[in-house]
């Protein structure tokens, strides 16, 4: 039975963010209302009782949240926001507390967004970052971790390193990710009904204006269509109120019938990415995600 909690949120969501996505013009209108507000920034509280580095790749700022002893793990989050919206206090939240509970260094990418750039431009940077991480420490200590489109990001980036002749980080932790933008499977339609979140139009809208002309088919876009067999053990989450959440059923299916190691961790009656907000399931989300990372690599990850 969802939380009381976890209703109000859904119903607050319902009358706001929803209308990013219910057309083209809704999510161009939340981006400009977007541009004037956001700020990447890490919240001042977490500033305070973490160690926070900032740098820039490609001209773009990379932040490392380190914890008061960190251990040999190094985690590369990719943030949600359809690609087009900045990383949020949410984000920052589970960041923090996934640091301070595994002993962490986590590295967080404010990657450039769309429609100002492309998706030439998002792995170009994220792609620099992770060569910059294989330089300093061994793919067995790289984790990839990432919500919605980052969701996305950390399996496309998976692919393409692989694919360049990289080692793939050694596990991957997937909360409500984005991984078919083709619309072939019939069941979203159904889940679109009851999401008070997402939507189709805006979300595909999102797509266009960063898929660089992209096919919604090809794996760059829609990894479900890409080589599963190259990604290491997967946790993936999906709410089964989620537009994404048939996907992800789908996807998990697919992984495994390649070899994969994947845990789908379903949240019954569960919205997007619902770790990432203060609600009692949220806290059983990462506490698996706690345990599933902190179980040891029990395999060298393979040269491509």
């Amino acid at each position: 039975m969802p939380s009381l909690k976890s209703h109000l949120v859904a119903l607050v969501l319902k009358h706001s963010r929803k209308k990013a996505f219910t057309s083209a013009e809704g999510l161009h209108r939340w981006i400009d209302r977007a541009r004037k507000t956001q700020d990447h920034r890490p919240p001042a509280k977490i500033a305070a009782r973490l160690d926070v580095t900032k740098r820039d790749v490609h001209g773009f700022p990379v932040y490392e949240i380190t914890s008061a002893r960190p251990g040999s793990m190094r985690i590369l989050y990719l943030h949600g926001g359809a690609y087009v919206f900045e990383i949020t206090k949410f984000h920052w939240g589970l960041i923090a507390e996934m640091a301070e509970r595994l002993s962490a260094r986590i590295t967080v990418p404010i990657y450039p967004l769309a429609p100002e750039h492309d998706f030439h431009a998002m792995f170009g940077m994220v792609n620099e970052v992770y060569r910059q991480m294989l330089s300093k420490m061994p793919a067995e200590d790289i984790v990839f971790m990432g919500d919605s489109a980052g969701g996305n990001m950390a399996v496309v980036l998976t692919m393409m390193a692989r694919q360049e002749g990289l080692p793939a980080p050694s596990r991957l932790v997937l909360i409500s990710p984005g991984l078919d933008m083709s619309l072939a499977n019939p069941e979203i339609y159904e889940v679109e009904r009851i999401d008070p979140w997402l939507g189709i139009p805006g979300g595909m809208e999102a797509v266009r204006l960063y898929g660089a002309g992209i096919a919604p088919t090809d794996w760059r876009i829609s990894p479900v269509y890409g080589d599963l067999a190259t990604l290491p053990p997967t946790l993936l989450f999906a709410g089964t109120r989620d537009l994404l959440y048939p996907d992800s059923k789908l996807f998990a299916e697919r992984a495994r019938a390649a070899g994969v190691d994947v845990e789908l961790v379903s949240g019954p009656g569960m919205i997007h990415v619902w770790p990432l907000i203060d609600m009692p399931e949220a806290r059983k989300a990462r506490d698996r995600m706690v345990a599933f990372l902190s179980m040891p690599v029990l395999r060298t990850v393979p040269s491509p």
